[in-house]
C-alpha cells in the first residue's frame, strides 16, 4: 500500500511535467503531407531534408542560368578578408566560390550528412582551397564559434531545418555583432516556381519566423529568377 500511494502522485508529477513540456515546445505535430515532416513550425510545415543523393541536381550545368546564381554571387555582402558560413552547403555549390571571392577570408562549409561532408572535404583539398573549413554540424546548431563569422548564408536550406528556433539561437551566437544572415528561398508566392510547396518560402513566413528569433530584414533582393534573397541581421547586438 505505501508504495502504491507513493507511485500515484509520482506519475501524475511525471505527466503533468510531459504536458508541460510538450505546452512549451514552439512546434506542433499533423499528418505529414507528401514532402513534409508533419512537424509545423509557426504555421509551416518543416520539409523533409534533401538527401545528398540529389547532389547532381545541385551540380547540374543549367542550375547557373536557371537560378542566376552569378547574380546572386555577386550580391553578396562580402569583404576579401570576410568569415562567412556555408549552412547546408551540400555539394559545396556555393561554398567554393565564395572562397574564391574572398582569398583573405575563410568559408566554414556546414554540414550533417556524412557523405556530403566527406565531398566537401576531398573538394577542397583537390581545389587547394586552404580557406574553406569542413564542419559537422547537428540538427539543433552548426558547430561554429562564437562570434566569429561575418555572414551566414542558407541556400534552399532554412526551409528543412528540423529545429529552426534553436538552430537560429546558436547562429546568433555564432554571428559578429553586426553579422548577417542571408536567406536564399525558392518563391512561395510564383505558382511558376516548379518546385514541390514544402520546399518553397514566402516573404511574410519568413519575416515571421526571423522576426520572433532576434533578426530583422534589411534586404529584399527581387532581382533573381526563382529565390528570394533576404538579408537579415541581428537585432540583439
Amino acid at each position: 500500500m505505501k508504495i502504491s500511494n507513493f507511485l500515484i502522485p509520482f506519475c501524475f508529477l511525471i505527466s503533468l511535467q510531459i504536458a508541460f513540456a510538450q505546452d512549451q515546445s514552439p512546434y506542433t505535430f499533423k499528418k505529414p503531407s507528401a514532402n513534409g515532416t508533419g512537424k509545423v513550425y509557426m504555421g509551416r510545415e518543416i520539409a523533409h531534408v534533401m538527401s545528398f543523393e540529389g547532389v547532381e541536381w545541385l551540380e547540374r550545368n543549367s542550375r547557373t542560368q536557371e537560378e542566376n546564381t552569378n547574380l546572386a554571387l555577386a550580391s553578396l555582402p562580402l569583404k576579401s578578408n570576410s568569415v562567412v558560413a556555408d549552412v547546408g552547403a551540400g555539394s559545396g555549390f556555393y561554398t567554393f566560390r565564395v572562397a574564391k571571392q574572398i582569398p583573405k577570408g575563410k568559408v566554414y562549409a556546414v554540414e550533417i550528412q556524412e557523405d556530403a561532408i566527406a565531398y566537401l572535404k576531398k573538394k577542397a583539398f583537390e581545389d587547394s582551397l586552404a580557406n574553406v573549413e569542413v564542419i559537422k554540424g547537428t540538427a539543433k546548431e552548426p558547430n561554429l564559434p562564437a562570434n566569429s563569422i561575418d555572414l551566414a548564408f542558407m541556400v534552399d536550406v532554412y526551409h528543412e531545418l528540423q529545429y529552426p528556433q534553436a538552430y537560429l539561437a546558436a547562429l546568433s551566437k555564432a554571428l559578429k555583432p553586426n553579422g548577417q544572415l542571408l536567406l536564399l528561398e525558392y518563391k512561395e508566392e510564383d505558382p511558376t516556381v516548379a518546385i514541390k510547396p514544402e520546399h518553397k518560402m514566402s516573404v511574410q513566413q519568413v519575416k515571421k519566423e526571423l522576426a520572433a528569433n532576434g533578426f530583422k530584414l534589411v534586404r529584399n533582393g527581387k532581382f533573381l529568377p526563382l529565390q528570394h534573397f533576404l538579408l537579415f541581421e541581428k537585432t540583439n547586438k
